[in-house]
């Protein structure tokens, strides 16, 4: 839905990196679950991005142990692992990013059309190209565009539209399969991939009881 960059590039090493209350997250995985590249393997596995997702996960309660060991040792490694997570399998791969792949109280189709229906509220078109309407860079992207047009909405009646359908969307639709994903990541125990999705299924959780709780004054 948006192209955004890391963090921190390769040519940006001398400046200082952004605290976590200066990152939006939910766009942070997308990229960090997007397509294997060079640039997103040589963020992955610097001493930046670890000492990010362990102040994050402080932050979130959530004990992070991870060292240059727990990455992989070089980018073919991580493209073949993503792959062999992610992309290819029989019938399906082991831990597909798919909501239909875990969801079976609805149909695929009917999976896909409501989460576009969500999108259509924003104008938000998903580019098919790249991941299915329910894949979870997909759905993260638009829960990371629903969060900036709530932040920057000054005006309380146009504010809690955007708060509810925030809240309904983790609620439908991220976390009714992240924690199945989770657990079979966990069995296989790859490098990285599971710190990164117990980190976003933590912070969908909570953000989900905080929208949950709140409302516009």
């Amino acid at each position: 839905m948006s192209r955004v960059s890391l963090p921190r590039s390769s040519a940006q090493r001398n400046k200082p990196t952004a605290s976590c209350a200066e990152i939006d997250f939910f766009r942070l995985f997308a990229l960090c679950f997007g397509r294997p590249s060079r640039e997103r393997f040589a963020w992955l596995r610097g001493r930046d991005s670890r000492a990010l997702w362990k102040q994050f996960g402080r932050d979130l309660g959530v004990e992070v142990k991870l060292n240059r060991a727990d990455t992989f040792s070089d980018y073919f490694s991580y493209e073949a692992a993503y792959i062999a997570l992610f992309d290819v399998g029989v019938p399906q791969p082991p831990v597909p990013l798919l909501e239909s792949a875990y969801v079976k109280r609805m149909a695929p189709p009917e999976i896909v059309l409501d989460c576009v229906n969500f999108y259509d509220v924003l104008g938000l078109r998903p580019c098919g190209c790249a991941f299915p309407p329910d894949h979870l860079v997909t759905q993260i992207e638009f829960l990371a565009a629903v969060r900036y047009l709530h932040e920057q909405q000054s005006d309380s009646q146009k504010a809690e539209p955007l708060r509810r359908l925030e809240c309904d969307f983790i609620d439908r639709h991220l976390l009714t399969w992240l924690p199945a994903a989770l657990e079979r990541m966990d069995k296989l125990a790859p490098p990285l991939f599971p710190t990164l999705l117990r980190l976003l299924t933590t912070l969908a959780r909570q953000e989900l009881d905080k929208l949950s709780s709140s409302t516009c004054d």
